[in-house]
Parts: C-alpha cells; sequence; structure tokens
C-alpha cells in the first residue's frame, strides 16, 4: 500500500524521496526492518494472549532431557509469523503482482491448516491432531492453484533472447520475447533447462503438460511443507533453517527478476519476478523476529500454523523463479529429516515382517532426535543444523556459475 501511496505522491505531487519506494531494494529493506520489529515486538503480546488462552503445547514423552519442562509452552506462534509477514508485504510489496498475490494465497491457506491442527490438538486434546489425510487434501489444493496459476496466467513467462548473452554485450541484447513456458533450471548441468512437456516422452499432446506440472507442484508442496513441519522439532531448529532457506531465496529471486544481472550469470530471466525479494526480505525478517522468543529455551512454539506455513512458502517461492530442481541442495536439512522418517518406518516395517521383530537405523527419528539420544544438547544441535544449512545455502548459490 505504501509503494502506491508514494508513487502517487511522487507523480503529482512530485515530493522529494517519495521516488525511493519504485527501488526493490529500498523496499525490500524496509520489509525486514517492519518484520523483525512486528515479531520481536509485538511477539510478546501475542505470547501473553496465547498463554492467557491456555494454549500450551502437550509433550508426549519420548525420554528426551528437558522434554518435561517444555510441558505448558504457549504453542500456535506460528501467528507471530503470519503478522510480522503479511503486514510488511502488504505495506511495501506491489499487490497486483501475481507471484505476490499467489504468494500470500499460499501463506493463509497452509496457516489455516496449521492452525486447524494445533486447535484440535490444544481444545479438542486429541494429541494427534488433524488427520493426516485432511492435511494432504489441503496441500494439494494448494498445489493445484499453484500449478494452474504458473501454467496459465498470462503474467507468468520467461525471457527468451534471440542471442545469448555475453558479458561484453550485457545492455545491449533488445531482441527478445516473453514467452509462456514450463523450463525449469537444473543445477550444475551447462545447458541447464529442462521442459516439463519432456516428461510425457511424446505418448501425449502438449495439451497434458499441465497435468504433469500440477502434479510437480502438489508433489513439492507437500514434500517441503511436512519436511519444515518435521523439523520443527526443538528448540529454533525450523525457523533458524527456514532464515538461512529465505536468504537463499532472495538472491535467487533477485538475479532472476534482474535483466542485466541474469544477462551476465546467463540464467533464466523472469519477468516481474523481482518483486518476490520483498516477500524473501520479510519472510527472513518474521523468521528472525520469532527466533527471538524461540531460541532455546523456547517462550513460544509456531506449532503446525506455523511450520507448515514455512514450508509452502518456500516450495512456492522456488517454483516461482523455477529452481524447484535445487529444493534437495537448498533445503537439505529438511530432506535429511523427512528421508529419516521414511528409513526409519520402512526398515522396521521391514524387519518386522522378516524377522519378526522391528529394527531401528537412527536411536530415534526424525534425526534431530536421533542425535539427542546420542546425549548432544539440543542447542548444539540447531546449531550444528545451521551450519550445515549455511553450507548448503553456499552451494545453492554456487550454481549460479557452477556448471
Amino acid at each position: 500500500m505504501l509503494y502506491y501511496l508514494f508513487s502517487y505522491l511522487d507523480k503529482e505531487f512530485n515530493i522529494p524521496g517519495a521516488g525511493v519506494f519504485q527501488y526493490i531494494s529500498f523496499r525490500a529493506l524496509g520489509a525486514v526492518v517492519l518484520s523483525l520489529l512486528i515479531g520481536a515486538i509485538y511477539g510478546r503480546k501475542i505470547i501473553d494472549q496465547l498463554r492467557k488462552l491456555q494454549i500450551g503445547e502437550t509433550v508426549r514423552d519420548l525420554g528426551l532431557d528437558g522434554q518435561k519442562q517444555k510441558q505448558g509452552t504457549p504453542t500456535m506462534g506460528g501467528f507471530i509469523i503470519l503478522a510480522a509477514l503479511v503486514i510488511p508485504v502488504l505495506l511495501f510489496a506491489k499487490l497486483t503482482n501475481v507471484y505476490i498475490v499467489l504468494l500470500l494465497i499460499s501463506t493463509i491457506w497452509t496457516a489455516m491448516i496449521g492452525f486447524l491442527d494445533d486447535y484440535i490438538k490444544v481444545f479438542r486434546k486429541n494429541k494427534e491432531g488433524l488427520k493426516g489425510k485432511f492435511k494432504v487434501v489441503g496441500q494439494i489444493g494448494l498445489g493445484i492453484i499453484v500449478g494452474l496459476t504458473l501454467y496459465y496466467n498470462n503474467y507468468v513467462k520467461i525471457r527468451i533472447y534471440d542471442k545469448p548473452a555475453l558479458s561484453s554485450q550485457i545492455g545491449t541484447l533488445t531482441q527478445y520475447q516473453d514467452v509462456k513456458s514450463t523450463l525449469t533450471t537444473v543445477p550444475f548441468l551447462k545447458n541447464n533447462e529442462f521442459d516439463y512437456n519432456d516428461l510425457l516422452f511424446g505418448f501425449l499432446p502438449d495439451q497434458y503438460t499441465w497435468i504433469i506440472y500440477v502434479l510437480v507442484c502438489i508433489f513439492i508442496i507437500t514434500a517441503v511443507s511436512n519436511g519444515a513441519n518435521i523439523t520443527d522439532g526443538i528448540d529454533g531448529l525450523a525457523a533458524g533453517t527456514s532464515v538461512i532457506i529465505g536468504l537463499t531465496l532472495a538472491v535467487l529471486a533477485y538475479v532472476s527478476g534482474n535483466k542485466l544481472i541474469s544477462q551476465y550469470l546467463n540464467i533464466m530471466y523472469i519477468p516481474y519476478s523481482g518483486e518476490m525479494v520483498i516477500f524473501c526480505a520479510a519472510f527472513v525478517g518474521a523468521c528472525v523476529g520469532f527466533l527471538w522468543y524461540n531460541s532455546y529455551p523456547a517462550q513460544v512454539f509456531m506449532g503446525d500454523t506455523g511450520s507448515l506455513m514455512l514450508g509452502s512458502i518456500i516450495a512456492v517461492l522456488a517454483l516461482a523463479i523455477r529452481k524447484e530442481l535445487l529444493i534437495p541442495v537448498m533445503c537439505g536439512v529438511f530432506l535429511a529429516e523427512n528421508l529419516s522418517v521414511i528409513m526409519q518406518v520402512a526398515y522396521f516395517k521391514y524387519t518386522k515382517r522378516k524377522y519378526g521383530e522391528g529394527r531401528r537405523i537412527f536411536l530415534m527419528s526424525p534425526l534431530h532426535h536421533h542425535f539427542q539420544k546420542k546425549g548432544y544438547h539440543e542447542a548444539k544441535i540447531v546449531t550444528r543444523f545451521w551450519i550445515v544449512g549455511i553450507l548448503l545455502a553456499v552451494l545453492t548459490l554456487a550454481t549460479l556459475k557452477l556448471r
């Protein structure tokens, strides 16, 4: 909203300084500062209100050190992230931008799914929460919305140049066309573009590509949001990891939405995608503001209200900037947590059928609980997972030139 206000003031009254709101970098800085302030200042009021309503975490006894002390800690803290994210985006971003609208819908959609899960756990005293099939239905619904929007919306295009960009020609390439395409970026390859249409293998007409693309969106959104949900098991792990991923996505969104930089790096230029930098900035600020209260020892938990939301935002951002194939690297911590659960369950069932008793690969899954069982303090586990996340982020950004 501030963008439109100051654009009007600049155009109609030529007020000095009003034109600064035209710059993505300035609005991103404004968004990150405001989101930090909302999270850090008003987060306390939200926590007090949650405590007043007796919205506390019910902890299952898993035999982990320090677990019982967390009993009754306010949950549903994802509303802190939601407020600290949405308000700056509404103020600083272009609300007519299709990517911003899609991200806002994704944020609120999955926050509501997580809220239903937390509500059932807290107020209905059902530790299982919302049934898994209903969560999946909600994630599938969002995947369909995201997939169809990115596939059919006329503003979602990529720019194709008539000749390859060379460093000596930066700024001189004027022959181009913006086209609808299902191209995406493949990391670590020289000719690093892949078209989802190729998955049809010529057996089906091209008009069925949208089905393939929507299925991909559903899979990615479901996998990443569940990965973030599983990662949210110890103080600060999910929020801190999301900060690292959010910063990485901000860089990728900036270079993908900047015509000159994308030409220089010889990467896919996506018109209008630069606006997502403001969303990424607010996302990072909101997560850092939440960490003020969620770092060890946590004063509040985000609950599914926050964790499902964080995962879906990351997935939609990656899809929008055509970097979804980088998710296994960029979200490597989420992936490891997800795989640890899958491997543990699959191996337990296999050995139970074969030997009559279930056996385990890890002392406990998800992976962070395995290290807790080995005697590591949760603050050390979180810090080391963050370090791994930073290394993966650096590797992700290296793919811009490492081919």
